[in-house]
């Protein structure tokens, strides 16, 4: 419903040198093209991204876009039956931005420059055309087709109409990434021109999770490679790319391959470590043990944290030597003295991006241990002679400690969209008024 209060204080204000009539008579008897003038009624587009504003690469996004014009007042709906508004046109992309730290990071020269980021630089000050990386910050490096929504759409008061998009993300389309050193932004731009007016943009960012090596499998599953074997199973539709990066994260996050590790210093062997698998997906639990009952060396402590690697490539580094970039997430520590076995039990986060690689960074996961030994004998509790007596024993006030490191690399795979929407805390409707 339309306000028009501020109306009514601007016309009693203009009609108080005239006779005394009610402000909304004055409106009754104005010209149909004065009260278009006068009321400017805002138009209303809607976006609502169907299915949650977390898509794998492969998916088909969809936008439902919805055009309304506010009902008026009932007092004016009579003389306003001729108001009708028109937008020109509508249209909707989808763009990946990625932005870079400049000092750390030099982009590849060979790249061409974006029709895009072309058409934004021929646009000129008129701001008639649709440029969705217009004021975007960094270069696009990924942009699907324009494709238009209307053209000459009218509307009458309390009138709406809606439109669906639909577009279709590369299989092997970067993930939205946000790093120390380099972002990726996704985000689904909707243009559309009041007749007369500037063109208006809203921008309704997204989350995209990618599995790597989705896009050499897409390829064997239309060539038939991966369909089932019997027979007499008729499948009369192709997997689509979703369905196919499901069937492989389910396969290889849950295929078990015990690994067991001895570790050990210059003194000795200090503990096995066993770990069941080394994919994982997000949400998911890390789950390994500890196995203290051959040790040689003394563990006072040990800590494990959940490490992303943010790797550039070597043609993208401004200097030679440059090193990844660490940060840490989940962490689990326990003091150990005089345990035989324990278990870790680390969650891994679902708003974290999995592992990828493109032309200009990779990111890769691993788990950081830090054992912390004694470099002398810690005498523990000795057996009682009767199993029933309670025996008290203290540690030692000060130990002789030293500290070693130790690396483990993993696979962090994505998990469906849901899951994550859930994590990322993103609207999925997006409102803009012209």
């Amino acid at each position: 419903m339309v306000s028009f209060q501020p109306l009514i204080l601007l016309l009693s204000s203009i009609g108080s040198s005239l006779p005394l009539v009610h402000p909304l008579q004055m409106i009754f008897h104005l010209p149909v093209l004065t009260l278009r003038t006068i009321l400017q009624i805002m138009v209303e587009v809607r976006a609502q991204v169907l299915g949650g504003p977390v898509h794998l690469a492969g998916d088909t996004v969809q936008v439902c876009i919805t055009v309304t014009l506010p009902s008026l007042d009932p007092a004016l709906r009579a003389q306003s039956s001729d108001v009708c508004e028109v937008l020109a046109w509508g249209s909707a992309q989808i763009h990946c931005q990625c932005s870079v730290n400049e000092y750390r990071v030099r982009l590849p020269t060979s790249n061409p420059k974006p029709a895009e980021e072309k058409a934004v630089a021929n646009a000129g000050t008129g701001y008639t055309s649709f440029a969705p990386c217009r004021g975007e910050r960094g270069h696009v490096v990924l942009s699907t087709k324009p494709k238009i929504l209307f053209c000459d759409l009218q509307l009458l008061p309390g009138e709406s109409r809606s439109f669906v998009y639909k577009e279709t993300l590369p299989c092997d389309a970067p993930p939205t990434y946000r790093g120390q050193l380099l972002k990726y932004a996704y985000k689904i731009t909707i243009g559309t021109q009041r007749l007369g007016a500037p063109t208006k943009l809203l921008r309704v960012p997204i989350r995209v999770i990618v599995l790597r090596g989705l896009s050499e499998a897409c390829v064997y599953s239309e060539s038939g490679e991966l369909a089932p074997s019997n027979p007499f199973l008729h499948t009369p539709h192709r997997d689509t790319p979703r369905h196919t990066a499901l069937q492989i994260i389910q396969s290889v996050s849950t295929r078990k391959n015990l690994s067991q590790y001895n570790i050990t210093n210059t003194r000795g062997k200090v503990v096995r470590f066993c770990i069941y698998k080394t994919s994982f997906r997000l949400g998911e639990d890390i789950v390994a043990t500890f196995d203290f009952s051959t040790a040689e060396v003394t563990c006072v402590q040990y800590s494990v944290t959940l490490q992303s690697e943010e790797i550039i490539a070597e043609s993208c580094r401004q200097r030679p030597s440059q090193k990844p970039m660490l940060v840490s997430y989940s962490k689990a520590h326990e003091v150990c003295l005089n345990l035989s076995h324990t278990h870790l039990l680390l969650p891994i986060p679902l708003h974290v991006t999995p592992t990828f690689n493109t032309e200009l960074v990779s990111l890769q996961w691993q788990l950081h241990f830090e054992f912390v030994t004694s470099t002398s004998e810690v005498k523990g509790p000795s057996l009682p002679p009767n199993k029933n007596e309670e025996i008290e024993w203290r540690a030692p006030s000060t130990i002789d400690i030293e500290t070693m490191v130790w690396d483990l690399p993993i696979t962090i795979l994505p998990t469906t969209p849901s899951q994550v929407a859930q994590a990322v805390c993103m609207p999925a409707q997006h409102t803009l008024l012209l």
